[in-house]
């Protein structure tokens, strides 16, 4: 997504207000969070294309942590619980998730990801990460380094 030609990008950023170069930053920060909604599409439906995309979401998490209790799953990806349960429903019939009795709790549930749900979150993080790569790869490692380290700063500071 180009955003070279935009209304709020100042034609001479040197003689820019404050105001201007915010706008700019605006415009760049949405069209990467669009390039990002839509890599998490193409990413999920290379997880499994038969799941909603928010499966992914689960089974990026499971494979992240690793086991746990449904309900820990669904609040840690700020998803209900009905809609979780209903997503391992469907994981389950495709063999990508596993359950089994908690050790601590035999009453509770577990759940964790199979070797083939493993081996498709992997599939599809390779997929998320060739997309965004491709966008550095001929960058200098300086300038690399300096937009991880802006990157960093950025998502560092809450409000």
């Amino acid at each position: 997504m180009s955003t070279t030609l935009t209304k709020s990008t100042p034609a001479d950023p040197h003689r820019s207000t404050r105001r201007e170069v915010e706008l700019a930053l605006g415009v760049e920060l949405n069209a990467l969070l669009s390039a990002s909604r839509a890599l998490d599409v193409r990413t999920a439906a290379a997880f499994h294309p038969d799941l909603q995309p928010a499966a992914f979401h689960l089974a990026r998490w499971l494979y992240a942590y690793g086991p746990v209790q449904p309900s820990t799953l669904a609040e840690a990806v700020g998803m209900d619980r009905s809609s979780t349960s209903s997503l391992i429903g469907s994981m389950k019939r495709l063999e990508l998730i596993a359950s089994m009795s908690d050790p601590v709790d035999r009453r509770a549930v577990i759940v964790s990801l199979t070797p083939a749900g493993e081996a498709r979150v992997i599939k599809a993080l390779d997929v998320r990460s060739s997309a965004f790569f491709k966008r550095t790869h001929d960058w200098p490692l300086e300038d690399l380094r300096r937009f991880t380290t802006l990157l960093r700063e950025f998502n560092a500071r809450t409000e």
